[in-house]
């Protein structure tokens, strides 16, 4: 893989990374502002359900003040006072707390002094108590009705304080006040696990499903209101000095956590409530909503990789496709090119075998013609010598046919005709010994084909003082093959023997035929010097001779053991006993030779 090839590699993998950071990212961003904007309109739907709950907790009890205002039992007692007129009005406070289901009743004077309670006969009683300093109070007084959520002087309790006026005329003499306890409330949020808190126009959470958030203010108190809330009492028995806002600064909540992550983890909405100013909280966890947009960045991300991933597998199965393509295209170029070059070889090839073809029959007709000229002597003996006894029988014949001796002319004719025919068949021998024809296999007498030979070289055998014995046989075997090329062979082969018994004392050449088996074999055995070891391998290659410059073309025994091999048999030489060397010519043996020979057997 090349260095380039590695960088653009590279400089994909970080563009992927890039594009999947940035689409993971943004998709983040989107899912978060998404699940913000869908759990803020549910929180502000919460919202108007809690706060629709808080005020009919409250609105439900808000007739009961004034009720009490018209009754002639409270304004009996708060304006004769005698026991008998309290002991009443405590009597029928009670009474109203049973039926209203209200925390608790009481009256007091325009002085604040409470002179009967629906708890009088309680261990906290109201009687007795003063409450001028509180604002629900004050507003009774001043305004004719008033409304107040404050801790309990008395019991400790909260509660929600609503007032009302009590008139004798157009004379206030007290003040009617029902406390409504919101714990029920409180407690519904605890149990539903519900993150809603109510704060006062101070920022202080007086009412919350949140333990631990209760009787904190959201934000640092200044000094006004912190002596606001002492004048009145509102959070009686609590330090709001000393204790930790909510959305102040990071520090450490009851359970351990901080309040900077706390925010960080939850979205709050809240909503003003009417007509306190109090402020109702309430939260949802941001968990789910990150826990769902990490989940579809995820998602975002795996996507973005998984489409670069096919991106880059379609490229680089596109790019092996042409890779291959390219591969099978040269492939396919070589293999024309190759085939274009076998069929030039194989053209070369048939007209090199042709040429050897011609080379060999044009070798074949030189050896053949060389060995004429070799025996040219010989020729010109067997044709003069009947030439010249012919000459002599016909003089002979005139002479007779003068004296008129016709018995005697007729036998020189008859001797100058058999003359002739030994001519014409010396002719004929080297006239087919000559001739360039394919041998064509056919059944052939292996005796008259070792005579034919003997006959052309027998001059020579004689000029040279060379014995030529042929083994004497009953049968004359038969074997296929073609009679003029067998003759061919089995002449090269005497002519060897002849030229190898030329310098010996007592030259002896023996031929002959016989049977092996399925096969015939010629022989031709000579006493001369023999093969010497080293050129045993090299006998029968072409144009190797061991005879001087001109006397031989090196052609013989390797044409000889083409022919042989042509009709399906083959050419062997080996050491002769007593010395010199055997040839053999092993040929099948004809159809109807070896049947004659099984029906001998």
């Amino acid at each position: 893989m090349s260095v380039r090839t590695l960088r653009y590699k590279a400089a994909f993998l970080t563009l992927v990374l890039i594009a999947t950071a940035l689409a993971a990212l943004a998709s983040w961003y989107a899912a978060m502002e998404t699940g913000r904007r869908r759990a803020a309109a549910a929180l502000d739907g919460s919202l108007q359900i809690l706060s629709r709950s808080v005020k009919s907790e409250i609105e439900r009890f808000r007739y009961l003040p004034a009720v009490l205002s018209h009754d002639k039992r409270i304004r009996s007692a708060l304006i004769d006072g005698t026991p008998e007129e309290i002991a009443a009005a405590n009597a029928y406070l009670l009474a109203v707390r049973n039926d209203s289901r209200v925390d608790s009743l009481y009256i007091m004077k325009t002085d604040g002094l409470t002179v009967a309670a629906s708890n009088f006969a309680e261990p906290t009683s109201f009687v007795g108590e003063n409450y001028r300093f509180r604002p629900y109070f004050q507003d009774a007084l001043r305004t004719g009705t008033g409304r107040y959520y404050a801790v309990g002087v008395t019991t400790g309790l909260p509660g929600y304080f609503l007032s009302s006026a009590i008139r004798d005329g157009s004379r206030i003499i007290g003040v009617a006040v029902a406390k409504v306890d919101m714990r029920a409330v409180e407690q519904a949020w605890q149990e539903a696990g519900t993150l809603a808190a109510i704060a006062d126009n101070d920022g202080v959470i007086f009412l919350t499903g949140r333990r631990q958030w209760k009787y904190r203010p959201l934000h640092p108190l200044d000094g006004t209101a912190l002596q606001r809330v002492a004048e009145t009492r509102k959070y009686d028995g609590v330090t709001l000095e000393t204790t930790s806002p909510i959305l102040g600064q990071n520090e450490p909540e009851d359970d351990g956590t901080a309040r900077a992550d706390l925010i960080h983890r939850h979205l709050f909405r809240w909503i003003e409530v009417e007509p306190d100013g109090w402020q109702l909280w309430t939260a949802a966890s941001m968990a789910p909503i990150r826990a769902n947009a990490n989940l579809i960045a995820s998602l975002v991300a795996l996507a973005c990789l998984l489409l670069s991933g096919t991106v880059l597998y379609l490229k680089q199965r596109r790019q092996l496709l042409r890779a291959k393509l390219d591969a099978n295209a040269r492939l396919e170029q070589r293999v024309a090119e190759r085939t274009a070059e076998l069929n030039r070889e194989i053209e070369e090839r048939k007209r090199a075998e042709a040429e050897l073809r011609d080379t060999h029959a044009t070798l074949v007709q030189t050896a053949k013609l060389a060995a004429l000229g070799r025996m040219s002597a010989a020729i010109v003996h067997e044709v003069s010598q009947p030439l010249a006894a012919m000459e002599n029988t016909l003089a002979s014949t005139a002479l007779l046919a003068k004296r008129g001796e016709p018995a005697r002319v007729i036998e020189k004719v008859g001797a100058a005709r058999q003359l002739v025919s030994r001519i014409r068949r010396t002719v004929k021998h080297l006239k087919s010994f000559a001739r360039n024809e394919p041998g064509q296999r056919e059944t052939v007498n292996a005796g008259k084909s070792i005579a034919a030979a003997i006959d052309l070289a027998l001059h020579r055998a004689n000029a040279s003082g060379v014995r030529i014995v042929v083994e004497p046989g009953a049968h004359a075997p038969k074997v296929t093959a073609n009679a003029i090329r067998l003759e061919q062979v089995i002449l090269n082969l005497l002519i060897n023997a002849l030229d190898a018994v030329t310098e010996c004392p007592a030259p002896e050449i023996h031929m002959g035929a016989h049977r092996n088996g399925p096969m015939v074999e010629i022989t031709v055995a000579d006493n001369g010097a023999g093969i010497p070891e080293n050129l045993k391998e090299r006998i029968a290659e072409l144009f190797f001779t061991t005879k001087e410059t001109g006397e031989g073309l090196g052609l013989g025994l390797s044409i000889s053991r083409a022919i042989i091999a042509e009709f399906g048999g083959s050419l062997s030489f080996a050491a002769r006993e007593g010395g010199g060397s055997i040839f053999t010519v092993s040929l099948p043996a004809a159809s109807d030779d070896r049947m004659t020979n099984e029906l001998a057997a």
